[in-house]
């Protein structure tokens, strides 16, 4: 963001984190992103993210930017101390350890209520209370339990979803729940608890299926076997082996999806007159569309369904998006950190501000990078400070 613009809107809140992994670090990063400022409380050595391999290497530049890095031995009354002076000066403070662990800490909602009334405090765990509450909770958990993994793989094949769809969504949910406890405190001066959990965010997803059954009295079917909604919605393999999404979802995308391919015959064809006539043929209808694509290349068909004004999407790998265009044009990412120091294009929060896209910062925080600033801004003396980090209390760079 520019300097002439306005502040974001969260700019002057203070947000301390316990959090790890994805679930609570998501929630930090939307506050962030949105101005505020975010205190990572981490472990002596570090948030373990730091060193993950394989499909969380990117988990802590990812989800931690924005904010500043303290550490501190919470199982030190030294360490739990300096914890406590910061949450003393927080509006909010986030969570997403197992149950009980913050009560043991002294650092539970009841106690830090009780030092600061107006804290909004934000819990993001596996389950909302109720049975499930002590279980051990995965994003695999309750995507196998909760229906998305049904929905997702094919038949006798339930398969997760290919990002950490319940923990990133369970951590936007605690921000939307903290924003909506920022309101209330502005009309009732109290803090409150907020709860995000990823069982419940996952049951959310898959609302739309479930009330299909309420509806029709009729199961929903796992996406890959699913009759569709639309005759014309699906993937199709082309020149090279490439692959791209086409659709046609209403009678006169039917009727520019005939012209722009040189289908006169089929659009003139009775048994094919609306979207329900085209649904019911699907099995003599794709054979035919597929043969008649299948030698135009992805660039091809993508020019021809932009210029139709028609849905279409080239299938992507993740890697493949740095170089996206759009992405690259529109100021849809920006230069993050990564833990080797080098620095990668990462996406910025899918929103705009009056036409800005909300930017970084404050890169990843380095381990403990900030505890010495934020410690003499608690009220510790320079000499207290060193103290403590010469004792292993606080870790600092």
């Amino acid at each position: 963001m520019s300097d002439s613009m306005a502040p974001l809107p969260y700019a002057g809140v203070r947000v301390v984190e316990f959090s790890h992994m994805v679930m609570g670090p998501t929630c930090g990063l939307l506050l962030g992103d949105l101005g505020a400022e975010v205190i990572k409380v981490e472990p002596v050595g570090g948030d373990s993210t730091r060193r993950l391999l394989g499909s969380g290497a990117g988990f802590f530049p990812a989800f931690n930017r924005n904010k500043k890095s303290i550490v501190l031995d919470l199982k030190t009354p030294e360490g739990l101390a300096a914890a406590l002076a910061l949450a003393d000066s927080a509006d909010i403070v986030t969570e997403n350890y197992k149950p009980g662990t913050m009560k043991k800490l002294g650092l539970d909602y009841a106690a830090l209520k009780a030092r600061n009334p107006r804290l909004i405090y934000v819990s993001h765990k596996g389950f909302l209370p109720g049975p499930y509450e002590q279980r051990t909770a995965l994003d695999e958990v309750v995507q196998m339990m909760g229906g998305l993994a049904y929905m997702t793989g094919r038949p006798g094949d339930p398969l997760r979803a290919g990002t950490s769809v319940n923990d990133i969504m369970g951590g936007m949910f605690g921000a939307i729940g903290a924003m909506a406890a920022l309101r209330q405190r502005e009309l009732t001066g109290e803090g409150c608890e907020v709860q995000s959990a990823l069982f419940e965010n996952n049951i959310f997803l898959v609302a739309q299926h479930m009330m299909q059954f309420a509806t029709t009295g009729q199961a929903a079917d796992p996406m890959p076997n699913r009759i569709s909604s639309w005759g014309i919605y699906d993937v199709f393999t082309v020149q090279g082996g490439e692959q791209i999404f086409l659709a046609a979802v209403s009678d006169k995308q039917w009727a520019v999806f005939c012209e722009a391919l040189g289908l006169g015959e089929l659009f003139a064809d009775p048994r094919l007159a609306s979207n329900n006539d085209r649904v019911r043929a699907r099995d003599w209808l794709m054979p035919l569309l597929r043969a008649h694509v299948a030698p135009r290349s992805v660039a091809e068909l993508s020019a021809i369904f932009e210029a139709h004004e028609l849905p279409f999407a080239p299938i992507a790998k993740p890697q493949d998006l740095f170089e996206d265009p759009h992405l690259k044009a529109s100021g849809g990412m920006a230069p993050v950190r990564m833990n080797d120091g080098s620095f990668s294009p990462i996406p910025l929060l899918p929103l705009a501000l009056d036409g800005a896209r909300p930017g970084i910062r404050l890169q990843p925080p380095l381990t403990g990078e900030h505890t010495r600033e934020l410690l003499l801004a608690a009220g510790y003396s320079a000499e207290a400070v060193e103290a403590l980090i010469a004792s292993g209390r606080a870790q600092a760079q």
